[in-house]
């Protein structure tokens, strides 16, 4: 079994291949903590880690020492408001203007496989066994269920949260991350990765001290700056040495990965989506599904811990049909024409690219409306039959004569000031009225929230990949969310 519970210790257990890892409830309330991670045990009892019964207010179940030990106790969701003052996962307003939420045991599941997440990208599998630890702050009515799934060939937990409010009012949450991993620093460094367009990834360490270090982004997506990984590296690892703990977000969107060292020389990570902008209304009856995060632990260094990933994603959640397939090798007009094309200089392309074994031509941006540059028509998904004379059918059926596949590039989520689209509906841009808006490549982004800009969008990409024998599509997002 993947995951077991032992009642009479109150210890959850969860075991791949060569990890476990291992919570335990404390006190009445049920605190949930976090016990161990790393190398696999043999005993299923290591709640002695969390040093819980060092502590007054759970040895005696006394009020006059909380404090003390929300300040240390290693919990496995910190929830803030309550006298834990280092990061937290789950931060609420209520009505009254509160904001202490306080998560305590009320139930748990263990079940094989492991469950989708609602309305967003997650691993799947069936060598698997999913926890749900469903923990509930009483005053509040809020229920939060901690998902855990340990996979059977891989050293991989995936971790994420589902918020529900069981109560009579709403609660908004203003933060809500999706895992947290509390433990003591055995001089740790901290792996983040950065760069930049065309020069992305790459690898920065930095010895992990007092205060916050990490990464975010606030672009509305996870950007060519940061990534959204982190990992906690023991002193001299190397490719093959060393202990290595990786927490990888599932996610596209703002993120935030972050570490800290504590006063009492204690590391806490977390992860999730970053709370700028972020405030969700919960009414009482709706509930909040999280991404997902991956952890790994490696023994045996970077490389390890890399091999987990890779085999982990290709295997639990890559799900097209190219998976185990060679990817057919494509050329794309882009470099050799920029917006300078029409059929002809398209169709030359496509015989060389045939006669040298190429499988598939791309046709990137200009190919739409009045787009002569950058500047202009973005959201004009319309054949330009000037450039392309008889419409996509007709170049595509001249492609696939060649024994080439067609591909094209749309950006169906963006919108040029100098449009058509912008003319009759400029309220349909992300902008706020009377302030000049910040252009990026001349370009703003549909607000695709609102129904009638969702319906035209989703219209426009039906239209033309239905119009002809398109078997790729290349989406682009090349302007940051900005103008909130």
């Amino acid at each position: 079994m993947s995951v077991t519970y032992i009642p009479e210790k109150k210890v959850f257990h969860l075991r791949t291949p060569n990890t476990s890892y291992v919570m335990t409830l404390a006190g009445d309330f049920g605190y949930l903590l976090h016990a161990y991670y790393g190398p696999r045990l043999h005993s299923d009892d290591v709640s002695y880690l969390t040093r819980s019964d060092e502590t007054t207010y759970i040895r005696d179940r006394s009020p006059k020492d909380k404090l003390s030990f929300l300040d240390c106790a290693p919990m496995e969701y910190p929830t803030g408001g309550i006298g834990d003052f280092r990061d937290h996962c789950l931060e609420i307003e209520t009505p009254a203007g509160h904001n202490g939420v306080e998560l305590g045991y009320k139930r748990h599941a263990i079940f094989p496989g492991k469950p989708a997440l609602e309305g967003l990208p997650a691993s799947f599998g069936e060598s698997c066994e999913t926890l749900v630890i469903t923990l509930a702050d009483p005053i509040l009515g809020l229920e939060a269920d901690l998902l855990y799934t340990a996979f059977e060939d891989v050293d991989i937990i995936t971790r994420s949260v589902k918020l529900r409010n069981a109560g009579g009012e709403p609660v908004v949450l203003t933060k809500v991350l999706s895992a947290c991993l509390d433990m003591d620093n055995e001089d740790y460094s901290l792996l983040t990765l950065h760069g930049t367009w065309a020069r992305e990834r790459h690898m920065h360490y930095r010895k992990l001290g007092p205060g916050y270090q990490g990464v975010s982004s606030q672009r509305g997506e996870t950007s060519h700056q940061e990534h959204p990984f982190l990992a906690l590296t023991s002193p001299g690892v190397t490719q093959t040495q060393g202990r290595v703990y990786g927490m990888h977000f599932v996610y596209s969107g703002n993120f935030r990965a972050q570490a800290a060292v504590d006063q009492f020389d204690a590391v806490r990570a977390v992860m999730g989506m970053d709370n700028y902008h972020f405030r969700w209304t919960l009414a009482p009856g709706e509930s909040f599904q999280a991404p997902e995060v991956v952890l790994t632990c490696s023994d045996k260094g970077l490389g390890q811990m890399t091999r987990s990933y890779h085999r982990f994603y290709r295997e639990h959640l890559i799900r097209s049909k190219w998976l185990h397939k060679k990817r057919p090798i494509l050329i794309n007009n882009w470099e050799a024409t920029y917006f300078n094309f029409n059929t002809e200089k398209l169709l030359s392309i496509a015989r060389e690219a045939s006669r040298l074994g190429i499988e598939m031509l791309v046709m990137d941006d200009g190919w739409f409306g009045a787009r002569c540059d950058h500047n202009r028509a973005l959201g004009d998904w319309f054949v330009n039959e000037e450039k392309l004379p008889g419409g996509l059918s007709y170049l595509v059926e001249e492609v696939n004569k060649l024994g080439l596949k067609f591909g094209i590039w749309m950006e169906p989520e963006m919108i040029s000031p100098d449009s058509d689209l912008f003319r009759a509906h400029p309220d349909w841009a992300i902008q706020i009225p009377g302030r000049n808006p910040g252009l990026c490549r001349n370009q703003l982004v549909l607000d695709i929230t609102r129904d009638e800009v969702f319906d035209y969008v989703w219209d426009r990409i039906e239209a033309i990949l239905s119009s002809a024998n398109i078997a790729y599509l290349k989406w682009d997002m090349n302007r940051q969310l900005a103008e909130l």
